[in-house]
């Protein structure tokens, strides 16, 4: 018997919050809803926080997910847009982990590669390629919508794989750090 899983994925911020949700049926996954929550008409910066979470939590009542995945900050020069980033998505996991459910951050790069297997590809090449894997009719104008839903196919991708975030420098450090993997 096939178990279903849905994953959340989410790219936090506070001017644009996408996020995208699948659905996970053995080894095929499929697409369930993408969208944003647009926050730029909102000045105060805490009600921009808190709005955040509160959409969190509405996609959580709606959609149950098992797991979250969200897009990490990437490393800036503008430690006032890091600092902003860090808070959306720290109120963005909060929510998450208010309903103890799972959450786990990918830096953009690696979404990207996961996506479609160059770390540097632009927005619009992870959106085409979300376009074909998930047999999406229409691409939306704003990109941060597919951001999102690239977060939680990078994580089903990456679910029950080599530890988040370790990388190697090729099979022979790979073989040497996993030697308990290797069958002989």
């Amino acid at each position: 018997m096939k178990t279903e899983k849905i994953i959340l994925g989410i790219d936090p911020g506070t001017a644009i919050m996408g996020f995208g949700v699948i659905k996970v049926m053995g080894n095929q996954m499929s697409f369930v809803q993408m969208n944003e929550l647009d926050l730029r008409k909102v000045k105060d910066t805490y009600v921009k926080l808190r709005r955040i979470f509160e959409r969190t939590l509405e996609l959580i009542d709606t959609h149950h997910p098992d797991e979250i995945a969200l897009e990490a900050p990437f490393f800036g020069k503008n430690v006032q847009s890091m600092l902003k980033l860090g808070r959306a998505q720290g109120v963005a996991m909060a929510a998450g982990l208010s309903r103890d459910i799972p959450v786990t951050e990918y830096a953009p790069r690696k979404i990207k590669q996961s996506i479609t297997g160059k770390g540097t590809a632009s927005k619009e090449q992870v959106a085409k390629m979300l376009q074909s894997l998930l047999q999406i009719k229409e691409l939306p104008k704003n990109l941060d919508m597919t951001d999102g839903l690239a977060a939680a196919v990078c994580h089903f991708y990456n679910s029950g794989r080599i530890e988040v975030g370790k990388s190697y420098s090729g099979w022979s450090a790979f073989v040497k750090q996993n030697e308990k993997r290797i069958v002989k």
